[in-house]
Formats: C-alpha cells, sequence, structure tokens
C-alpha cells in the first residue's frame, strides 16, 4: 500500500498532498516557469506558444477551431489573437464564405517563428527528466485522464 493511500485511509482525504488535481496544478506552474525562458526569446507567452503550435500545424484555421483544439473560449482567445496579430505573427480575416467565422493565418513572420523555435521540444525534453517512453505514457494518462473528467462534467451539466 502506498503512502498516499494509507494517508487516504487514515481519513486525510482533504490532505493537500493527497489531492490529484494539485499535483496536475503544480506541474502546471513548472511548465509554465520551465517554457518562460525559452518562450522569452520568441516574443511568446505559453498561451500564445500553444496557438502558434495549431498554426503551425494547420494555417488559415478558424477562431472556433483553435478555440475547440486547445480547449480556450473566444473570450481568452480573442485578445490572445489580437496580441499575436499586433506582434505581426498572425492575420485576422472574415471567412468570404462565411462572415461570422475570423480565419487566423500566419504571416511571414509567424512562419519564420517556426524555425527559431524548433529547439524548444528538445529543451523542455531535457529539462522533464523522463524518457521517450515515459514521457509518451504519461501524455497517454494525462490524455485519457481530461477526457474521463471531460465526459463526467458533461454527464453532470
Amino acid at each position: 500500500m502506498t503512502k498516499v493511500s494509507q494517508s487516504i485511509r487514515a481519513g486525510d482525504v482533504l490532505k493537500l498532498d493527497n489531492q490529484l488535481c494539485f499535483a496536475v496544478y503544480a506541474a502546471a506552474h513548472a511548465f509554465n516557469a520551465t517554457y518562460k525562458p525559452l518562450l522569452e526569446p520568441l516574443g511568446l507567452t505559453y498561451p500564445q506558444y500553444l496557438v502558434m503550435l495549431v498554426l503551425w500545424q494547420e494555417d488559415r484555421v478558424t477562431v472556433s477551431a483553435i478555440g475547440g483544439r486547445l480547449g480556450l473560449d473566444s473570450g481568452t482567445l480573442t485578445p490572445l489573437l489580437k496580441r499575436l496579430e499586433a506582434a505581426g505573427l498572425v492575420s485576422r480575416l472574415r471567412d468570404a464564405a462565411d462572415e461570422r467565422q475570423v480565419r487566423i493565418s500566419l504571416t511571414a513572420a509567424g512562419r519564420a517563428l517556426k524555425q527559431k523555435a524548433k529547439g524548444i521540444p528538445q529543451d523542455l525534453f531535457c529539462a522533464l527528466g523522463l524518457n521517450l517512453g515515459e514521457i509518451t505514457a504519461l501524455r497517454g494518462k494525462l490524455e485519457s485522464l481530461a477526457a474521463n473528467l471531460r465526459a463526467h462534467a458533461a454527464e453532470s451539466a
């Protein structure tokens, strides 16, 4: 029996160190702290980097498609995209076929930034202290966890 399960059985269910959510929260903060110096030379914040990753994979996508991919609502995404536009990395244009949709396209500077960002995954890989198999397994477990939580939230709504 692990120390955590012993503590939980002993009645410490509300102990901070026994909370999986806190471990994920703390890891997210550690990720942000690790990414910050890697992204500063590119002039990007972590959420902006995520948007750029989406666009480097598929350019000229709608705001709603980016939001769906990243799990961000338009109220969060719109100011972020405006800052990327002001930085000259993307352009925002109404879709000619459907004026309700706004398409986000990389500018030449946004496409060029991809080359400068290529070393970031390797830098992060080194900081993790895990091998590729461990990283792949952890990512799979986290994706399953997120899917389970989304399904639970949908059932509860």
